[in-house]
């Protein structure tokens, strides 16, 4: 069974339109290809003087010309101290004034190493900020060495190049001395909605709401940074200082993979410090952090007994290593090294620094000119003639561009069909999903999913009195062995007003489609294409359906829905089959004629309402009356303290008589709230079988 529907949201806030500047090295005309590689004789020692005609370099088995050739001599120097630096500095007047790099990469990046320091501020606390800092001096300080340009970039709720590439010690140490401990980490500054449209912003995201509560903003961000930097041919290093990336709830593998395969294209490898380094906390978790609960999907966090049976402490050590194999991930599929549990940061940039040595450059214009986005895979040794041996390190391939405008029918279709199988996922329209379950019956659950579109990215093309566009929808879900457990496939028009569509820069698309499974671990991949422009989104999660025939010592709660809408079935601006409308009174969230649409990023603004939805199975019922007694009530906290303290709402009636199913439906006003970030928990007791439970969920208020 699947239901499928699309909605129009009013949006909780509006950015900038995002502005790129993509300069891909794989994607351009004359259809060039950069190869760097590190040529390492059996002592692991560079060679030089090689020439071109010492490498034979191949695509998909098929001989290619090398038409560009350069070497890179990074002559292995004593790192400078501080006063002699002083004193180089007075000596060129060059360094003291550094310049942006062009388009090609001019002779000033010929024989140097190009390093990033990239500070994740929205992913470190003030005391891992002021280390992040301590770590970057000292390197600056000690460890600079002639052949070195360091970059400066820092991300709070935008990329921000805060320095070009430089070699002047001063004008790096004064960068990063000036950043200001704990400011570029408060939300505030991560839900600032009004940019400032400066030209040093290389990435701005389409919507507050999308990037809030989604690791996908940092990798984005990540990915963007490795665009950026494809100008250049040369060999790149980004230290990457992070708090880690964090996969639980917005699980988007999509995004990790498209951050990854821009990396290998524009010649960046990733090096990731785990700030926090090699840290110990109580079993409960410190004193100033409370037990986190999990994401969209109605998850239950790890409160309650969970402290004294080792759950709680189970739950934030899977969260920590989860963190840490994201980032693991970034540098292995890079070429580089993560630094985990090591208090000495600086480690973490001389592992960028010593693996940057001599190398070559090799460029060839690929004989494949197909842009099908299929992988190319590159082999490169040492011609037999030559009698060299020696270690070849380098990148094993790279995917093509795939071009939209010359698609027929067929094409577009198995675009979407490939897309579900490749490795290079398209992320050019931002996408956020939520997957939620509810028991039908016996064995077998409702999975309604909701896939959230900013509307400041969508397109419309003029047709009679208003706009229109349409979309493509395909998922699949695989179970725990990899099969296919269910699809979908949907082709939706969207057609609005004029005075609508004036308004869908300032609101959000919602696709809600759903599926009927059993219980059991799933994979969900959903991919969406926009037919004006040819974009793409894709979004990939894991999720759980729990087999609540097994649970016994608690109540039997489904998961929890949290929205700031209840809109009428008939405002659907889109919907693949018009008999869906027709079925969707018996949808879960459907209630007098109105859907509860799902917030999906799980962020609202103050003075609006939060509805909350949830059900409860199979609740004891009274001997006389046969009816349940149900509790509900919804705690909110800030940290550990507790801001709110709804009052219990009484549940007496069960949705259907022969159903088992007790619906739990709250509406809290937000008025009174102040913009930040909370967690939400709600909690369902059985009074009558002397059961309880409760779920947690993280939530986010903006300002009006």
């Amino acid at each position: 069974m699947r239901r499928t529907i699309l909605s129009l949201l009013t949006a909780l806030s509006l950015l900038a339109q995002q502005q790129q500047d993509e300069v891909p090295v794989f994607r351009t005309s004359s259809n060039l290809v950069v190869v760097t590689v590190f040529v390492r004789d059996r002592n692991g020692k560079p060679m030089s003087g090689l020439k071109k005609e010492d490498f034979l370099l191949t695509e998909n088995g098929k001989p290619q010309t090398i038409g560009v050739f350069d070497f890179q001599q990074l002559t292995p120097a004593a790192v400078t101290p501080v006063a002699a630096a002083s004193a180089a500095v007075e000596n060129n007047a060059a360094a003291a004034a550094p310049r942006p790099p062009d388009a090609t990469g001019s002779a000033r990046f010929r024989d140097r190493r190009l390093l990033v320091l990239f500070f994740d501020w929205s992913s470190l606390q003030p005391a891992d900020q002021v280390h992040a800092k301590e770590a970057a001096e000292k390197f600056l300080k000690e460890k600079l060495t002639p052949s070195d340009l360091v970059q400066i970039v820092s991300f709070g709720s935008r990329l921000r190049v805060d320095q070009e590439f430089t070699d002047n010690r001063e004008t790096l140490l004064s960068v990063v001395s000036k950043f200001q401990t704990g400011e570029m980490s408060e939300l505030a500054a991560q839900g600032d909605t009004g940019g400032d449209g400066s030209e040093d912003s290389a990435f701005t995201a389409d919507d507050t709401e999308f990037n809030i509560f989604n690791t996908d903003r940092k990798l984005a961000a990540l990915e963007e940074l490795a665009r950026n930097l494809s100008a250049l041919p040369e060999k790149k290093a980004v230290v990457y200082f992070t708090g880690g990336v964090n996969r639980t709830g917005d699980d988007n593998q999509a995004q990790i993979q498209a951050t990854v395969n821009s990396a290998v294209r524009s010649n960046v490898s990733f090096y990731p410090v785990d700030v926090k380094g090699l840290s110990a906390e109580p079993p409960g978790g410190s004193a100033g952090g409370g037990n986190a609960g999990n994401g969209g999907g109605g998850g239950r966090g790890g409160g309650g007994t969970g402290i004294f049976s080792g759950a709680t402490q189970n739950s934030r050590r899977q969260q920590q290593i989860s963190a840490q194999d994201s980032l693991t991930m970034l540098a292995e599929d890079t070429g580089g090294k993560a630094l985990l549990d090591n208090n000495e940061l600086v480690l973490g940039i001389q592992q960028a620094q010593d693996d940057i040595q001599s190398y070559y450059i090799l460029g060839y214009y690929s004989s494949d000119e197909r842009k099908d986005g299929q992988f190319r895979r590159v082999e490169l040794k040492l011609n037999p003639a030559s009698r060299l041996q020696a270690r070849l390190d380098y990148r094993r391939g790279y995917f093509a561009d795939k071009d939209f405008k010359t698609f027929n029918s067929y094409d577009k279709e198995k675009q979407l069909n490939d897309a579900l199988t490749l490795g290079d996922p398209v992320t050019d329209l931002r996408v956020a999903m939520e997957v939620n379950w509810f028991r039908l019956g016996g064995n077998v659950y409702f999975v309604p999913v909701a896939l959230k579109i900013p509307g400041s990215a969508i397109p419309l093309k003029k047709q009679g009195g208003g706009e229109t566009t349409t979309f493509d929808f395909i998922g699949q879900v695989k179970d725990s062995k990899g099969a296919v457990a269910a699809n979908v496939r949907d082709a939706i028009k969207i057609q609005l007003r004029d005075e609508k569509a004036g308004q869908l820069g300032s609101r959000s698309l919602v696709y809600d489609t759903g599926f009927s499974l059993s219980p059991g671990e799933y994979r969900l991949k959903m991919l969406v294409r926009e037919n004006l422009t040819g974009k793409m989104g894709t979004f990939e999660t894991k999720f759980t359906i729990p087999n609540l025939s097994s649970v016994k010592d608690s109540a039997r709660l489904s998961a929890v829905v949290f929205g700031s809408q209840r809109v009428p079935i008939k405002e659907a601006v889109g919907v693949a089959d018009k008999s869906v409308l027709k079925h969707q009174s018996t949808h879960p969230l459907v209630r007098d004629k109105q859907k509860l649409l799902p917030s999906v990023t799980h962020v609202f603004r103050k003075g609006q309402n939060l509805f909350v939805y949830a059900e409860l199975y199979d609740p004891a019922l009274s001997e006389t009356q046969k009816q349940p007694a149900v509790a509900a009530s919804l705690n909110v906290y800030q940290g550990r303290k507790l801001i709110l303290e709804s009052r219990p709402v009484a549940v007496s009636a069960l949705k259907d008589p022969r159903s088992g199913i007790a619906p739990v439906y709250l509406e809290i006003p937000l008025t009174n709230f102040e913009p930040g970030e909370y967690t939400a928990q709600l909690n369902v007791i059985d009074r009558t079988g002397q059961k309880a439970a409760f779920a947690r969920a993280p939530l986010v208020v903006l300002a009006r």
